[in-house]
Order: structure tokens, then C-alpha cells, then sequence
């Protein structure tokens, strides 16, 4: 392939081409976490910083990436599919609950897995933005997938009787602005609060924007069962 350097093949080490391979990308990626994620973040590193962070050669940070932004670009899919698996992990369990009890624990779900390491909330919510029309558009790409997420549940919750039924997209759309907008501001400082009072206030106005109203007292919520 045009611009890519193609690796050495055979065996090395006791370890297969691919293998060795593997290993590279991996180095290279946990550098980039480390780099774009902290300090000093992806527009004041340089690829010379990523491999020296990653303890390999330039020639082979080519054989993987042809530019540091193909770096940040797999890495921001990785954060985002760390969020998702942690959302539809736990789907099976809650599809039969009401929906205060299974929005509130996809909800919690959701930000547990989005935020559970730092660096992956600076890669998803501030390092891409602004990098590039592709990046926008990965950006972009992967909130239509939680805004269809968003429809899809709120289609079924509909068909239950549990909330009015109607079009969703407008809300979900509006939701996860709110969600990017507020996770943004809150990791470069912008709002003080906890992780706690973010995740409760943009649970709030979901379960608001579904017209889904709180258990009555003395429910006890099913993530607590």
C-alpha cells in the first residue's frame, strides 16, 4: 500500500510477524493514551513523542499509522466502545424493568464506562474536536449511534405503555449535545462538580425529556437490589 512501510515478516523472538506486530500497535496506542489523554495532549505532541513514549522507532510508528492523527482516530473508536460495550452489557438485564429502574441503570452504566479512566474522557470529549472534517465526522458517526441507541429504547418503552408515544429523535439528538457539551466543559475545568453531580443532572433531564417521573416513596430502585 501506497505510504505504509510493510514489516518484516517471518518469525523473530520466538513470536510470529503478526504477533510482533500486535504488540507495536499496542505500545503505540497506550503512548497516545497516555500523551493525547494527560498531558500534554494531541495538538503539542509530536510522533517523535509517541515513540518515544512507546520506546520504538519512527520507521515502525509508519508501518502502523500514517499520520499521528490516524493515532488519535483509533483511539477515540477505542474510548467509545469502552462506553458502549458497558451500556449493552448490561441491556439483557434491564429490558424488563420500568423505566425509571432501566434508563437509570443504562444511564449510570453509560457514564461508568465512559469515565472510568481519564484519559479516555479528554480523548472523547476534547482532544478530537476541531482536528479535522474526518474526525468530525467519526465524531459525529458515533453520536448517531447513541442517538439511534436512545430512539430504539424509547420506541420500546412507547410500545409498553410506558411513555407517550411519539417521534424521540429531536430529544435524543438534544441529549447527547447535552451530554458532549456538559462532559466537555467539566473535563477542562470549565464546571465544578463531581462525577456524581454531572452523571445525576444529565440523568435528570432524561428521564424528564421521557416524561418517566421518579418511583413513588419507598420504592427501592432495582440497581440497588
Amino acid at each position: 500500500m501506497a505510504g505504509r512501510i510493510t514489516p518484516a515478516a517471518g518469525r523473530y523472538g520466538g513470536r510470529s510477524a503478526s504477533e510482533r506486530q500486535a504488540e507495536r500497535r499496542a505500545r503505540f496506542l497506550r503512548a497516545g493514551l497516555d500523551l493525547f489523554g494527560a498531558e500534554p495532549g494531541y495538538r503539542a505532541t509530536r510522533i517523535a513523542d509517541v515513540c518515544r513514549a512507546a520506546e520504538l522507532s519512527t520507521r515502525q510508528f509508519y508501518e502502523e499509522f500514517r499520520t499521528l492523527e490516524d493515532l488519535l482516530a483509533e483511539l477515540h473508536l477505542h474510548v467509545n466502545d469502552v462506553a458502549e460495550r458497558s451500556v449493552l452489557d448490561i441491556l439483557p438485564q434491564v429490558r424488563h424493568l420500568e423505566p425509571y429502574d432501566r434508563y437509570t441503570r443504562l444511564f449510570r452504566a453509560y457514564a461508568a464506562g465512559a469515565t472510568t479512566d481519564p484519559r479516555h474522557i479528554r480523548i472523547a470529549f476534547v482532544e478530537v474536536i476541531g482536528v479535522s472534517p474526518r474526525l468530525d465526522r467519526q465524531r459525529l458517526n458515533r453520536r448517531a449511534r447513541w442517538i439511534d441507541f436512545l430512539c430504539a429504547q424509547a420506541r420500546d418503552a412507547a410500545e409498553r405503555g410506558h411513555i407517550p408515544d411519539r417521534d424521540y429523535r429531536v430529544t435524543a439528538a438534544a441529549f447527547i449535545g447535552a451530554v458532549n457539551g456538559l462532559m466537555h466543559d467539566w473535563a477542562v475545568g470549565w464546571v465544578d462538580a463531581t462525577l456524581d453531580q454531572i452523571t445525576d443532572e444529565l440523568l435528570s433531564m432524561l428521564l424528564d425529556r421521557l416524561h418517566i417521573t421518579p418511583p413513588p416513596p419507598g420504592h427501592r430502585c432495582a440497581e440497588m437490589r
